[in-house]
């Protein structure tokens, strides 16, 4: 193998576990906030430069597209397992097969994602109670996204393959140029040519398809398991089987919390599209402290996959304990960084007063409680990462998305105010994080069992 391939791999089973966290998880880190800054820059734009009601026809299809594409993102993470898993190992062959059976599963479920978006947005939407003033804005924006699915999901596969053998640089280097690019084309689109939200939507997909290609390309010039081959793109029946026993759990949980997230939508949307707006500004700035927060789940999944591959047992609780400490570290710096200038931050995305109260209010329960978030995600992390999903997914339907939606049956009804819907996040959060790590200790005495 190559220098320059060397130098991108890591092994996650030997040497200094601690800078090999750092080292994997800050590019990591970076490379999903530019991603994330696709649609801030879309908001930005979008609230700047076409009204309030666009802004909210933008946000409100969050969680819709999330709802969509959850349980096919969730089998990128059993590839990841799985790939790590072998690599820890030295099965080169196994690598390999699986490899080229997680990007024909992208593009083929690209595919499927795109005629369910484009086919079914209007519809979904009413369901959610979108408001009439932004609902024909919304179908329009969500349908020209669906049609990019095949390279958002490319994209997202073949960064979780390059993830699984510790490589998180390139990745960040191929979205630094697309996030560029986005930003140009939303500025040239909105401001020159008038396109409103069909002018965002549109960049986001040619600047997805840029970093798609990008990967791609990366993947071909890898030396070893990884490196990919139109020869040999064929689907391997045993390596999907064991792909969607770890990716379709994962990918369920995140359905199932994208759905009581459209639940808390359809009640946010009902105090009218200023509060919408509000909500959406200010869900956009958790969203830069969630990616961060979630670079720990994926560094705590990546390391204990290849760690429990490589037999290194030991190096599989230090992993779990100091990304704990991490991502409290970076999500309580963050979420209270935020919520300190939290005018300012939510005058970035519009000038309107009224929609910058309604933000605060948001960020003043979440921001400050959003460390908790990223303690429940890192165990979710260690988890899967030691073979376990359907156990995390459980856990999560019950202690999250179960309560949630309680909460808006139960006390939300009760006492309808905005702060009452955003507490269920907080409380949810608490409980299912205590119940993943009681779940995690329960696990690891019976791997050490086997092992012994």
């Amino acid at each position: 193998m190559s220098e320059k391939t060397k130098s991108y791999q890591m092994d996650m089973c030997e040497g200094a576990l601690f800078s090999k966290l750092i080292r994997f998880a800050v590019p990591l880190m970076l490379s999903s906030i530019l991603q994330l800054l696709f649609n801030a820059v879309d908001m930005v734009v979008v609230g700047r430069y076409a009204g309030s009601q666009s802004l909210a026809a933008v946000g409100s299809t969050s969680s819709l597209i999330n709802l969509l594409t959850n349980v096919f993102m969730g089998l990128s993470v059993g590839a990841n397992v799985l790939i790590a898993r072998y690599y820890g190992a030295r099965q080169e062959k196994e690598v390999s097969e699986t490899v080229h059976t997680a990007i024909l599963l992208s593009l083929i479920s690209g595919v499927l994602l795109t005629f369910i978006g484009v086919g079914f947005a209007g519809t979904l939407l009413r369901l959610m109670g979108t408001p009439e003033n932004v609902i024909e804005l919304s179908v329009l924006y969500i349908r020209i996204y669906f049609i990019g699915m095949p390279v958002l999901l490319l994209y997202n596969f073949g960064s979780a393959i390059l993830r699984a053998i510790g490589d998180t640089k390139r990745p960040l280097y191929y979205l630094t140029l697309a996030g560029v690019l986005n930003a140009g084309l939303n500025l040239i689109f909105v401001i020159v040519f008038h396109l409103d939200v069909a002018g965002v939507a549109i960049a986001t997909v040619l600047s997805q398809a840029v970093s798609a290609f990008f990967i791609i390309r990366a993947l071909a010039n890898t030396e070893g398991g990884c490196q990919l081959k139109r020869s040999l793109l064929r689907i391997s029946s045993d390596k999907l089987i064991r792909i969607a026993k770890i990716g379709l759990p994962a990918g369920f949980q995140g359905a199932l919390f994208s759905l009581s997230n459209v639940l808390i939508q359809s009640s946010i949307n009902s105090f009218g599209d200023i509060a919408m707006a509000g909500n959406t500004a200010a869900s956009n700035l958790e969203g830069f402290v969630y990616i961060a927060m979630n670079s720990f789940h994926q560094t705590a999944l990546s390391f204990t996959s290849q760690n429990i591959g490589g037999g290194k047992y030991d190096r599989v609780k230090k992993t779990m304990v100091y990304c704990l400490f991490l991502v409290v570290a970076v999500g309580g710096i963050l979420g209270f960084g935020a919520y300190g200038i939290k005018e300012f931050l939510l005058g970035i995305y519009t000038s309107d007063a009224e929609v910058i109260q309604y933000g605060i209010l948001r960020m003043r329960i979440i921001m400050l409680t959003y460390f908790t978030c990223g303690m429940m995600d890192v165990m979710v992390g260690c988890l899967r990462g030691m073979g376990y999903s359907i156990m995390p997914m459980i856990v999560s339907l019950l202690g999250a998305c179960g309560l949630r939606i309680l909460w808006i049956m139960t006390i939300f009804q009760s006492v309808r105010t905005l702060e009452c819907l955003y507490l269920s996040y907080p409380v949810s959060w608490i409980i299912t994080a205590a119940a993943h790590m009681g779940c995690y200790l329960c696990i690891r005495k019976k791997v050490y069992l086997v092992r012994n």
